[in-house]
């Protein structure tokens, strides 16, 4: 067998996350009993992801390795995504692995997407896909209040309390805020997360454009270093993870 990076899609609605569970479906069960099937039911091999999404969570671009044949990467996409039917999770496109390489210890950054639907009427045709707020949000002032959070700190006011990581200190790259039609968009990226970390920061920003927080407030925040001064954690269905860096890149096809 060969390890393969695959570049994955998914609709995180139906599924637990991505980790296997045993009460409730996870993609990683999908993905790894889809791969079995593609090398003719053997012995199952474990897939490994560049970061693992919480429940009803979705990704445009996660990577994911796994043993399969050693195909060509447009068979293996083939084959894997006709395994994976009916489940909402699709193979875009992959390459054999780097010697060496591993999904997730050899990540330099992650990349994630918030969507905020911010109008009057609810979304049908985007619904569990979106975070709908119908008070109209001031995505400059949010996108100021974000940048109080940039750089190397101790994240611990936007940590869940089930967070395993051994140190709440991160380095935020990058999180810009900006309005697109009646969408607000909010785009992160740093080496690595904590566990709710994007969905809490995006709470607190949520005051700030509502007026109910000024700008300053996220300062005081993240300086306090507590949870419980931050405001609530932003639901799953409006996050995306959108990409992983690697040196060098992945040659995908």
């Amino acid at each position: 067998m060969t390890l393969w990076a695959l570049e994955v899609e998914y609709d995180g609605t139906p599924f637990m996350g991505w980790q296997r569970q045993k009460h409730g479906l996870g993609i990683q069960q999908v993905i790894e009993e889809a791969a079995a099937r593609v090398k003719g039911g053997g012995e199952v091999s474990e897939a490994v992801a560049s970061g693992r999404t919480d429940a009803g969570v979705h990704a445009a671009a996660q990577i994911v390795q796994i043993d399969l044949p050693d195909f060509t990467p447009f068979r293996v996409r083939e084959a894997m995504n006709f395994h994976l039917k009916p489940h909402p999770i699709v193979v875009l496109r992959a390459c054999r692995a780097p010697e060496g390489w591993n999904a997730r210890f050899s990540s330099l950054g992650r990349t994630y997407r918030y969507i905020i639907s911010n109008r009057a009427v609810p979304p049908a045709l985007e619904a569990r896909r979106v975070w709908h707020l119908r008070q109209k949000l001031d995505a400059e002032a949010m996108h100021e209040a974000a940048q109080r959070l940039l750089g190397h700190h101790d994240f611990s006011s936007f940590r869940a309390s089930a967070c395993q990581a051994k140190s709440p200190l991160r380095t935020l790259d990058r999180l810009d805020v900006a309005r697109r039609g009646e969408k607000i968009i909010i785009e992160a990226a740093a080496r690595s997360f904590l566990h709710h970390q994007v969905r809490n920061m995006v709470g607190s920003l949520v005051k700030v454009g509502e007026g109910a927080w000024p700008a300053q407030k996220l300062t005081e925040v993240l300086g306090a270093r507590n949870r419980a001064l931050a405001a609530q954690t932003a639901p799953p269905e409006g996050l995306y993870f959108t990409g992983v860096a690697y040196d060098p890149p992945l040659a995908l096809e």
